[in-house]
């Protein structure tokens, strides 16, 4: 009898689990569009009344308009849908090529701290240097091909993954990589058993920022000096001062943004589903 009392308890207190845990999720999406709502809306009202000069700052229905005239007029440069693809591809690839280097160099640097004194230093000047001088530099040694957009990306990148991957090697425990060699394993072992896990939070942590750094370089190299790409139609709408095109592809840059970042979570879902959830995690939206 005190059993099945029990047994009810607990359905219970999980029935009112789940019970707030829908009431909190409906809030928050109550939340969110009425932040939408409130933003532009007020927008829309500011620029029609007079407040905001539309001219200098665009207007939501004309940011629409724009979007469907992208999407069924297309550009001087094809259809919105190919220098689109360009950019993704510019931005992917540029991901790909900085997180390999950033995960490898971390990794290799925080290991091994006399390479890190001799290397690090070489690294940090050249973190220093502004990225769109990077990104002219690339444009005049390569010229306007994909090539200097996915190094740009892929430099932007690179420090994101690199100084977390560092870090997160400097973070392991260095009893356990001890406790490890004493048992006989080889620094690789050690490596590919140890380090590298055990980094990998930081490692994971980093590239939802980086994707988003791999599409900025992207854009800023197309603004620079490009033959296609969203970046380019950004380019000409500023030089014609039509804020509305440019608000256009800023919407689409964030709609394509937004899946990698979905993708990502799943891929840190899969790969850090050994580790308990944090309590920030447990309370994220």
């Amino acid at each position: 009898m005190t059993a099945t009392i029990a047994v009810e308890q607990s359905t219970d207190i999980q029935a009112e689990g789940r019970r707030k845990a829908r009431r909190r999720t409906s809030a928050i999406w109550i939340g969110r569009v009425v932040l939408a709502v409130v933003v532009i809306g007020g927008w829309q009202w500011f620029t029609a009344v007079g407040w905001v000069d539309k001219f200098f700052f665009g207007q939501p229905t004309e940011v629409w308009n724009s979007l469907v005239k992208l999407f069924t007029d297309g550009t001087a440069f094809g259809s919105i849908w190919e220098n689109l693809w360009i950019t993704v591809q510019e931005a992917i690839l540029g991901f790909l090529v900085g997180t390999l280097a950033g995960v490898i160099l971390g990794i290799l640097l925080g290991s091994n701290r006399y390479l890190s004194e001799v290397v690090g230093p070489y690294i940090r000047i050249v973190n220093s240097i502004p990225r769109i001088v990077l990104g002219s530099i690339f444009i005049v040694a390569f010229g306007l091909g994909m090539g200097p957009k996915v190094l740009l990306a892929a430099v932007l990148v690179f420090f994101v993954v690199f100084f977390n991957a560092f870090q997160g090697v400097r973070e392991v425990d260095q009893n356990l990589i001890s406790n490890v060699r004493v048992l006989g394993a080889s620094p690789l072992q050690v490596a590919i058993n140890v380090t590298i896990p055990s980094a990998m939070t930081w490692i994971i942590a980093s590239l939802h920022t980086a994707f988003g750094f791999a599409i900025i370089g992207a854009l800023v190299a197309e603004v620079l000096g490009a033959q296609h790409g969203v970046g380019l139609i950004i380019s000409q709408a500023q030089g014609t001062f039509d804020p509305n095109t440019v608000f256009a592809c800023m919407v689409i840059i964030a709609v394509v943004t937004l899946g990698a970042e979905y993708l990502i979570s799943l891929l840190e879902s899969s790969l850090l589903k050994w580790r308990p959830p944090s309590r920030s995690e447990a309370q994220a939206i």
